[in-house]
């Protein structure tokens, strides 16, 4: 879990991340109508004890030997809230469950630094804690920056300039970028998921100069995330994220639309867990409880639906440079159902 408690559950090696986040689900005693509410994510743990997104677990995934075939103990799943529109947190809250998770990601997610807490908000916090007052809690965490959001690890953007360093998090239908230009100076700013009118993923490997058929040499892929953006009322231009989480990135942008879409023809995320052939949800014979995350340390603080194209939508390419937006096929765009036009007064 986010806290760091670990849930262990009986699975099939054959089991599909469907089934391990049902088993996962009943181990809490989290309610049947609220398990689409999460999702199963791959993470790297850092050396500060926080933890890198690889990517999230897909419907066709097995996970046991997702993390197991890497061979690194570095990698783990976690379990944390799949939608993006805090107004869920509410259904959420409903259960004691579902409060103690969404409470332990919150705390988990203030002590990493992905949401920005000052020392007032900071003092505010920590009496709500010591109190056991979980939704009011949630409810301050809510007003504040970045809450929600997913934070990826620094990568390169070439905007507004190339080769600019970036800090990209994701969250509140945006990508929100920290940008370090080449004079020191840092910017933000946040680029729409509705402006966005497509979105592509690629990988690039350096050609080998050996015979041929020869394997290429030792570089890692890059992956790239580029997205066409409407800028201005009549003006789109390509932006481009070079980082190993760049399909994390894609299936952020994809759940992202999909809730929009969902939102838009006045349906609900909430669903009810597919049962069985023989009608009952599988459950373990014990429940287990979900622990309360420890106090604020007084410093610390401050510091993704379904994917429609799944993995597919990654072509690997064997070039000698980095590919540009013009040099992909149609097949490998991803396009916005939730795109919509602006006047330049929206800008």
């Amino acid at each position: 879990l986010s806290n760091g408690q670990k849930v262990k559950v009986t699975i099939l090696t054959s089991d599909q991340t469907e089934d391990v986040l049902e088993a996962v689900a009943s181990k809490l005693d989290l309610p049947d109508d609220l398990i689409g509410y999460f999702s199963l994510f791959l993470v790297r743990e850092t050396k500060d004890g926080a933890f890198s997104f690889v990517r999230k677990l897909q419907e066709f995934e097995l996970p046991y030997v997702s993390v197991t075939s890497l061979h690194n103990s570095e990698f783990r799943i976690i379990l944390r809230k799949s939608y993006w529109d805090s107004s869920y947190d509410d259904d959420v809250m409903e259960h004691r469950v579902g409060l103690n998770l969404l409470y332990a990601q919150t705390v988990s997610d203030i002590e990493h630094g992905w949401i920005l807490v000052n020392k007032e908000q900071h003092r505010q916090l920590k009496s709500l804690q010591e109190k056991v007052s979980k939704k009011e809690f949630i409810r301050l965490a809510q007003t504040l920056k970045y809450y929600g959001y997913l934070k990826f690890d620094p990568c390169v953007t070439d905007f507004p300039e190339k080769g600019c360093h970036v800090v990209v998090s994701a969250g509140n239908n945006e990508l929100n970028f920290q940008v370090r230009l080449p004079n020191e100076q840092i910017k933000e700013g946040s680029f729409k998921v509705t402006r966005m009118r497509c979105w592509r993923v690629t990988s690039s490997v350096p050609m080998s100069n050996g015979p041929s058929g020869s394997s290429p040499g030792k570089s890692e892929v890059k992956l790239e995330l580029a997205f066409e953006y409407l800028m201005s009322k009549d003006r789109l231009q390509w932006v481009t994220i070079t980082s190993p989480q760049a399909i994390m990135l894609s299936i952020c942008l994809q759940s992202m639309v999909d809730e929009l879409m969902v939102k838009k023809s006045g349906g609900s995320i909430r669903k009810m867990f597919r049962r069985r052939a023989n009608g009952a949800l599988r459950r373990s014979d014990s429940q287990q409880a979900v622990k309360s995350p420890p106090l604020l340390v007084s410093g610390t603080a401050a510091a993704v639906g379904k994917m429609k194209s799944k993995l597919t939508s990654v072509s690997l390419r064997g070039i000698s440079h980095s590919s540009s937006a013009n040099d992909v096929g149609a097949n490998d765009f991803h396009g916005n159902y939730a795109f919509e036009g602006i006047g330049d007064e929206d800008l």
